[in-house]
């Protein structure tokens, strides 16, 4: 990365330019023999007491002393990705809350207060789109009492690493003790392709049944509170790969809605997997999708998760960014 103007390193960033992308070059280690540099892109979050607070794509905080900054420019936002649908991050995240409701919802501003009696951070935990309306320390302490209400942990799901992302929140949070628990990948792709893969032995349902929540890890005894979840959305279709018994060898969910297809749940019995089964289950939603009008597929996927990641890899999906839930330090407030 080129830093420098007439042959010369030059630092042309100010407190001024916090909120915006920058790279930044710092001097890794004073007593080393030979000076090393590292270069630092992201999101300058605050420029305090001397430090700079860079958060990255991953979501990642890296403090800078500005003793050690050697240059430093601000830089265009990352580039559009070349494959699969052009999408912003606002739609995006409607999208994907459309596809995943809670039981209850409150506005606080414009940000969504989201409960379902626990069953999964996405519907239990903030959506912050826009202004919560009140200084953000009185909003913190509205969403702690909101859940502290239902018994259950205050999450805040905040997004990094696309235009319009939400760096400067999650920099707060944890300023304010907010604990980083879980982080995520969001992907995008084009439909097609995965309809063209190979979809035998797939059964297609409009609603969940017993057989395919004995697949479904995540649920344990289901209540009314998880097949209300998972039965939400615009157009949800299920996929069943039967298997031995009662308990299917692969499961997938698919939410249509506009021109966006968002798959989900998709799991496989372990003792079938590498049989393609994971594809089947999305190639037969898919088809459906497309029937229904939509183009683009998009889907989240943990960034531990290394045998998903390398599937949706195959299947086309691009990273589009990355979303986190933080935990309050206030519990039951």
């Amino acid at each position: 990365m080129e830093f420098t103007a007439g042959g010369r390193l030059e630092v042309r960033i100010s407190p001024s330019d916090v909120g915006k992308r920058v790279s930044v070059r710092r001097l890794g280690d004073p007593g080393a023999q030979r000076e090393a540099f590292t270069d630092t892109v992201g999101v300058l979050t605050s420029w305090d007491n001397g430090v700079l607070l860079i958060t990255r794509r991953t979501g990642e905080s890296v403090r800078i002393p500005e003793s050690a900054v050697v240059a430093g420019k601000v830089v265009p936002a990352a580039p559009a990705r070349r494959r699969g649908p052009a999408a912003g991050f606002p739609e995006l995240a409607r999208v994907a809350a459309r596809a995943w409701q809670p039981v209850e919802s409150e506005p606080l501003g414009d940000w969504t207060l989201r409960a379902a009696g626990g069953f999964t951070r996405r519907a239990n935990s903030v959506l912050p789109l826009g202004d919560p309306g009140l200084p953000l320390d009185g909003a913190l302490a509205r969403v702690d009492a909101w859940y502290a209400e239902r018994g259950l942990p205050a999450y805040v799901q905040a997004a990094t690493g696309a235009e319009g992302t939400q760096e400067r929140l999650c920099a707060a949070l944890e300023e304010r003790g907010w604990r980083r628990e879980v982080t995520a990948e969001v992907r995008i792709g084009a439909l097609a392709p995965i309809a063209d893969l190979a979809t035998e032995g797939v059964r297609l349902s409009r609603s969940v049944d017993e057989a395919w929540l004995h697949r479904y890890q995540r649920s344990g005894v289901p209540g009314p509170h998880v097949l209300k979840v998972l039965g939400s959305g615009p157009s949800v279709w299920f996929a069943t790969v039967p298997g031995e018994g009662d308990v299917p060898a692969a499961i997938g969910r698919c939410v249509v809605d506009g021109r966006w297809a968002g798959f989900m749940a998709v799991e496989v019995d372990p003792e079938h997997r590498r049989r393609g089964l994971a594809t089947a289950v999305m190639a037969a939603l898919a088809r459906t999708a497309l029937d229904e009008g939509a183009s683009a597929a998009w889907l989240q996927v943990e960034t531990d998760n290394d045998g998903a990641r390398g599937l949706y890899d195959g299947m086309g999906f691009a990273l589009h960014h990355h979303y986190h839930h933080f935990r309050s330090p206030h519990p039951g407030t």
